[in-house]
């Protein structure tokens, strides 16, 4: 069974920093891309940013220059790095994997992390 484990959400003043980390387990064979989703009050889930396997980061406008995406291949592991936070930026954070498992290639979610950006 694949888990995704989030952790690093919390509650920063704006300006401030915060780094998301989300673990895969279980039993994977690979995984293609990784990325980032938000989901606000009210509001649609939309893309934060992804990476391929090899790299190759994209990012929504609204995070570009502020949010860095980076993954450990050997850890199974995606990383987002938030700088200069926004009160815009309030959200849960979900991580997401398409990842190659024994039974099939599907995508994966976290349960989510809460970031609460405050002015």
């Amino acid at each position: 069974q694949v888990q995704l484990v989030e952790s690093g959400g919390g509650l920063v003043q704006a300006g401030g920093s915060l780094r998301l980390s989300c673990a895969a387990s279980g039993s994977i064979f690979s995984i293609s891309a990784m990325g980032w989703y938000r989901q606000a009050p009210g509001k649609q889930r939309e893309l934060v940013a992804s990476i391929g396997s090899g790299g190759s980061p994209k990012y929504a406008d609204s995070v570009k220059g502020r949010f860095t995406i980076s993954r450990d291949n050997a850890k199974n592991t995606v990383y987002l790095q938030m700088n200069s936070l926004k009160p815009e930026d309030t959200a849960v954070y979900y991580c997401n994997a398409d990842l190659l498992t024994v039974a099939a290639r599907r995508d994966y979610w976290g349960q989510g992390t809460q970031v609460t950006v405050s002015s």
